[in-house]
């Protein structure tokens, strides 16, 4: 899956508590401990903002030498995602995941043909969803819009040849 952000890149958001401890304090809330293979996947899923799925998270692990089990990564994931930490977008065909905790509000496009996501901040869509909410009565806490489609690069690849091209 590539990360292509056409706009001015997402810069974090100060926030008081590193990923990790905002984490444990999940954690003990309901009773439960900050292992050392969910210590390995949270500084490791937050080194880097990049969108990825449990398989490239896995495959990423065994790269850099972590041994932590395909099991652990998806309990661990979903307890992220539960945690506030991480986003879950679920696309065509599977789900992809980004940081949430520390990272503004965006949007996303996803080419159904190369899996590309391109990150984009529209501040006439954030204008809508308030609006929208308000008419409703609604205190909006965030939003998921995803546009599907196919990408310039595949757009081009997939068009037939011109009638000169074939002389």
């Amino acid at each position: 899956m590539r990360l292509v952000s056409n706009s001015a890149p997402l810069d974090p958001i100060v926030v008081s508590e590193s990923p990790e401890e905002k984490f444990r304090e999940f954690l003990e809330i309901r009773g439960e401990k900050l292992t050392e293979p969910r210590r390995i996947l949270i500084r490791h899923i937050f080194d880097s903002h990049k969108h990825f799925d449990a398989d490239e998270l896995v495959a990423d692990l065994r790269e850099a030498g972590r041994r932590v089990s395909r099991s652990t990564v998806y309990r661990t994931l979903r307890l992220l995602v539960e945690a506030g930490l991480l986003r879950e977008l679920r696309l065509t065909n599977r789900s992809a995941y980004e940081h949430d905790y520390g990272y503004p509000s965006h949007d996303h496009l996803h080419c159904t043909e190369c899996n590309t996501i391109v990150e984009f901040r529209n501040e006439e869509i954030q204008k809508l969803r308030e609006a929208i909410s308000q008419e409703h009565g609604f205190r909006s806490s965030g939003h998921r819009f995803v546009i599907s489609g196919v990408c310039p690069t595949c757009s081009r690849a997939r068009s037939p040849r011109r009638r000169l091209d074939l002389i």
